[in-house]
């Protein structure tokens, strides 16, 4: 196999089935999901890779909540449009409150699975354990809570030496 080959192989072959959710994001999602009450709260999710949080397994681990830019929101729904999502290779589905403390999709729930594998719904009261996890079928999933250090990741993670290299 030639370096070409072998260059690739490790990402070929690992899992990007999304796994867990970090403690701290939970943390952050419960509270968003809060400040915003009474209204919905509408955000997306972004994983890493386990193996860079430290853990001896494959697949992904979301790590960040990012609120969804132009989201309009009332007690009853939160609206957003789909082409204001950044597109983000680490983005892997989204997270939305039902003040309600319902923690079932509804029908305009479920038309709004389609980006990414993961989707979770927080209730009120927003603790620890009021949350689920659903596929974008909008069947429940277990999602572990991972204690894991999320290291610190810079939006434009670049030097003025890097844009440099590239413009040569």
């Amino acid at each position: 196999m030639g370096l070409f080959g072998s260059f690739l192989k490790p990402k070929l072959f690992r899992s990007s089935a999304v796994i867990g959710i970090a403690a701290d994001a939970l943390q952050l999602a419960l509270e968003a999901s809060e400040d915003a009450h009474p209204n919905e709260y509408m955000g997306q999710l972004r994983g890493q890779d386990a193996r860079t949080l430290g853990l001896d397994r494959d697949g992904t681990v979301v790590t960040d909540v990012l609120l969804a830019p132009g989201t309009k929101t009332t007690p009853t729904s939160a609206e957003f449009k789909p082409t204001y999502m950044p597109n983000d290779l680490k983005s892997v589905g989204s997270v939305h409150s039902h003040p309600n403390g319902v923690l079932t999709p509804s029908q305009a729930d479920l038309a709004t699975f389609t980006r990414g594998p993961v989707h979770i719904i927080v209730g009120a009261p927003y603790g620890r354990n009021d949350w689920r996890a659903f596929d974008r079928d909008g069947e429940p999933i277990d999602l572990e809570v991972l204690d894991v250090e999320i290291p610190d990741e810079q939006f434009f993670d670049f030097t003025q030496a890097d844009i440099d290299r590239e413009l040569r």
